[in-house]
């Protein structure tokens, strides 16, 4: 309910976007709040996967926009894709501020040959990349990116009522979709998650690219979960599901239009050479790690590769929501040497080719030999290295050496 709602990262970015420009695109995972916060900038609103509400935008979008509300909230914009369009045409007409929010998940339909020339989207609308629920959105905390507190030189403590290692883990399997995460029944959660990916593979896939096989989809999205903040090669996951390769390719492209998976790519430097290319491997949300694994925080205590799995999962996820509402637009990254003696888990990228380098540790307990990849990194770079972080589960800021200091991950919301 409207009463009820939580203040999310993109609210000043789509309300400073509306007040100079006429049109904004916000996408991402299907439930991930996208409507209930535009609908906090909209005077009126179109569901345009409600039938009797779509059939005039289907017949004449041009005509069915005129007279509307403004901004208008034009929602699931991918069950009308002839709307943009309209939207293109109104908006070369008039380029006043504050016309349309269109909202929508990211379907393989984006860019990918529904519009044989220019995408009308170009130049009209500014795209905002929506997220699972942080933390920090869920505590109503007001902390600045953590990108940015670091290039400011501000001292990073952790908050005042830090959880323990149990603490994060409850956190991580309670996620980021707000549907799961603010119900108080662990079951319901539970059940709400592991829906959530079985829809995901029977009905939303298919319907964003007809013929795929569910249950072979299903497979491989299972595999991919649990390869989550991993560099597995492909043939380990296309063997798990038992799919071929361009069938693999096919799914990969498919769940990440989805916004389901959310890799980033492997960092470059010219001076550094023989880095691995591929990109590494993360679920959109820890909490879809945890369901697709099918276990509870007991179960993860019990497995420590899958607890640094979806410890890290869960802070790349916050990391990811941070970059896109940054003003200084972080290009987040991980490194990996091609003999694996070095690899920093997340490479955040800054104007000047900056860096700022992090670890994340499902441990309590930090010392030097934790930051060693982050100390070969500052020697590697120079001037170039801005700081290093070990992102860890216990309740102290330290330094650790010269630019790099040991944090508890509650830092991220302090």
């Amino acid at each position: 309910m409207m009463e009820h709602y939580v203040t999310r990262l993109v609210d000043p970015l789509i309300a400073q976007l509306l007040s100079e420009l006429p049109a904004v695109l916000v996408l991402g995972a299907r439930s991930t709040g996208k409507t209930t916060t535009a609908l906090r900038h909209a005077e009126s609103v179109v569901r345009l996967d409600h039938d009797p509400q779509a059939a005039a935008f289907r017949a004449d979008p041009d005509v069915a926009l005129r007279g509307l509300a403004e901004p208008v909230l034009l929602d699931e914009w991918q069950s009308v894709p002839g709307v943009l369009s309209a939207v293109k045409r109104a908006v070369d007409a008039d380029s006043s501020p504050r016309r349309f929010i269109v909202t929508g998940s990211a379907r393989s339909s984006l860019g990918a040959g529904t519009w044989p020339g220019t995408w009308p989207g170009t130049g009209r609308l500014v795209t905002v990349d929506m997220h699972p629920l942080t933390v920090s959105e869920q505590v109503g905390s007001a902390s600045r990116p953590l990108i940015e507190r670091i290039c400011d030189g501000e001292e990073l403590l952790p908050a005042s009522d830090s959880p323990d290692l149990r603490g994060y883990l409850d956190l991580a399997l309670q996620g980021g979709f707000p549907e799961a995460a603010l119900v108080d029944s662990e079951i319901t959660r539970r059940r709400w998650l592991r829906s959530y990916l079985r829809h995901v593979a029977e009905r939303d896939a298919p319907a964003a690219d007809p013929g795929r096989d569910p249950v072979r989809l299903a497979r491989y999205l299972e595999a991919y979960a649990l390869n989550s903040a991993d560099l597995a090669r492909d043939n380990t996951l296309h063997g798990a599901a038992g799919i071929s390769r361009d069938t693999g390719i096919a799914y990969r492209r498919l769940l990440s239009d989805l916004r389901v998976i959310a890799e980033i790519p492997a960092w470059s430097s010219n001076r550094l050479s023989r880095l691995v290319k591929s990109p590494k491997r993360y679920m959109a949300d820890s909490s879809l790690l945890a369901a697709a694994a099918g276990v509870t925080a007991v179960g993860v205590l019990a497995e420590g590769d899958l607890m640094g799995r979806l410890v890290e999962t869960f802070v790349a996820a916050h990391l990811r929501a941070e970059a896109d509402v940054s003003d200084l637009f972080p290009r987040l990254h991980h490194l990996r040497d091609a003999q694996g003696r070095h690899e920093v888990d997340i490479v955040a990228e800054v104007a000047g080719g900056r860096v700022i380098a992090i670890e994340v540790k499902s441990a309590s307990s930090v010392s030097i030999s934790d930051a060693r990849h982050l100390i070969w990194l500052r020697e590697q770079i120079g001037k170039r290295f801005i700081a290093g972080v070990v992102l860890h589960t216990g309740p102290r800021s330290f330094a650790l050496d010269d630019k790099i200091s040991a944090v508890p991950i509650s830092t991220l919301w302090a």
